[in-house]
């Protein structure tokens, strides 16, 4: 027997019996040695198995540059936002935790004394940090929390402050050419492509964990769309 086919035979039952072991007391195998091929009886029901499930793997293309000044940039926004996506991955973390503990709170009083608590452990969490980012640095990681959250910067601001302070934060954040309005839109806008297309080769390398946008982005959708701009 070839010991290729061996070692997928068994690699596929031990995934197979992982899965639904936990389902299931009644678990047979049974092996039809003339085809190689397995059979599992789960609570009555006969199953086909001869495949392996796995994640899927987006195949990245190689990186190509029209000059070095274009590859200079590249590798200075991935670095800018292999340095501030963390912060927006944890924001995003911190309000899924605060929004499933404020649906458990129903006393009025009780949740705006919770938020606020939370909004100073935030606070005194990031505020360090953040100072010591730069102007582009402030912008991408802006970007990534409308990616991460689906919510801008600005409306989370107004959510769990009031539109007055939102407001005034804009208004500040603009005068050193920043937007917390500024939304993330990879299929309109060429920097939020190229940021999307560091994160996603950030995580196949493992240089960055990965966490699901809020909102669907197909990565070969956004390729193809950008790589249809370049042709026309």
């Amino acid at each position: 027997m070839n010991y290729l086919k061996y070692i997928f035979t068994v690699a596929s039952t031990l995934v197979f019996m992982t899965g639904v072991a936990q389902k299931s007391d009644s678990l047979q195998e049974i092996r039809n040695d003339s085809t190689q091929s397995f059979y599992y009886i789960i609570q009555g029901d006969t199953i086909p198995r001869e495949f392996i499930d796995l994640e899927e793997v987006v195949l990245l293309n190689k990186l190509e540059f029209n000059s070095k000044k274009d590859r200079r940039r590249y590798l200075i926004l991935r670095r800018k936002t292999r340095k501030v996506y963390p912060y927006a991955k944890l924001a995003a973390e911190r309000l899924n935790v605060m929004n499933e503990r404020l649906a458990q709170i129903e006393n009025k009083r009780d949740r705006r004394r919770y938020t606020k608590r939370i909004q100073k452990y935030i606070e005194e969490e990031f505020s360090e940090k953040l100072k010591k980012l730069t102007r582009t640095e402030g912008q991408i990681l802006v970007k990534l929390i409308h990616r991460q959250t689906g919510v801008t910067a600005f409306d989370l601001v107004k959510e769990l402050r009031t539109g007055w302070r939102a407001f005034w934060y804009n208004t500040t954040a603009n005068m050193f050419d920043i937007s917390i309005k500024t939304e993330y839109q990879p299929f309109d806008v060429k920097e939020d492509y190229l940021i999307e297309d560091i994160l996603e080769r950030s995580f196949q390398s493992n240089k960055l964990q990965r966490q699901n946008s809020a909102f669907e982005i197909d990565y070969l959708d956004l390729t193809s769309h950008w790589n249809k701009k370049v042709v026309e």
